[in-house]
């Protein structure tokens, strides 16, 4: 089997569906994904990395196989892994997934939601997980935080990222039709 790092290391565009149905754990809680989004740096005006390298976006700039958490809208956590040769600032946002194992846990830390919004969108993915920006650089291939590549899935289904001002019509946002834990399209609100 190949190292994750060495899978991770092409190109965002075809990384990103070799993403889908990957197991993300952390702790007694596992996530298989079923939706995400795909981030090009520096040819990408949606991407936190459009503008160059920042305190808040260096993680992005790589080795593969890390993970890239930001805080959002001031109380949301999101994350994704980082794809990519190192210097390049690509990432695949992580939209949704379904919770596999550790079930109580997450109904724990989502008390509110259903079985199916456990992790149907990216903060809620981050909640359900316990990811928070304390994570952000931590290594994908080791440790508490782990992610696994399975088969390549199919079929999958490709469309417009969600709620993105940046690019928002490039097809950029894959996830595997049918499942009922990919999250609803919402395109960007008008300036």
């Amino acid at each position: 089997m190949a190292d994750l790092r060495d899978l991770l290391d092409g190109p965002v565009l075809e990384v990103a569906p070799r993403l889908l149905g990957a197991v993300l754990r952390h702790g007694d809680v596992s996530v298989r994904l079923t939706e995400v989004e795909a981030y090009d740096g520096p040819d990408d005006p949606g991407s936190h990395a459009f503008r160059g390298r920042t305190a808040r976006n260096q993680v992005m700039f790589g080795p593969p196989a890390h993970l890239y958490v930001y805080f959002t809208y001031g109380m949301h956590h999101c994350c994704n892994v980082v794809v990519g040769p190192a210097g390049r600032a690509s990432a695949v946002l992580l939209r949704a997934g379904e919770v596999v194992e550790g079930l109580d846990e997450a109904r724990a830390r989502r008390p509110r939601s259903t079985d199916r919004d456990l992790a149907r969108g990216p903060a809620r993915l981050c909640q359900a997980l316990a990811i928070t920006r304390s994570h952000d650089g931590v290594d994908l291939t080791h440790g508490e935080l782990t992610l696994t590549l399975g088969d390549p899935m199919e079929p999958v289904a490709t469309g417009p990222r969600v709620g993105l001002r940046g690019a928002p019509d490039r097809p950029w946002r894959f996830w595997l039709p049918g499942e009922r834990t990919v999250s609803t399209y919402r395109p960007a609100k008008p300036l």
